[in-house]
């Protein structure tokens, strides 16, 4: 029992430690190009385009296409 206690004191005290505010200067890191989902928009667009319209679905970005790429 002391051990569960023990383990549930660290998992908040290593929980809190990540939440902290950033000041304004700090978020320029955090913008970086290397931090971004997709680095190259117009790329992941065109997969994107290139997916639907091949295989007709869109993957949740909505629209759809009939397999012929002519949309």
């Amino acid at each position: 029992m002391n051990m569960i206690k023990l383990s549930f004191i660290l998992l908040l005290i290593m929980n809190s430690v990540g939440c902290t505010p950033l000041k304004p200067w700090q978020r320029g890191n955090l913008a970086l190009p290397q931090m971004a989902l997709t680095p190259d928009p117009l790329e992941f667009g065109l997969r994107q385009h290139a997916a639907f319209s091949k295989e007709s679905t869109s993957g949740g970005y909505g629209g759809s296409g009939g397999g012929c790429g002519c949309n």
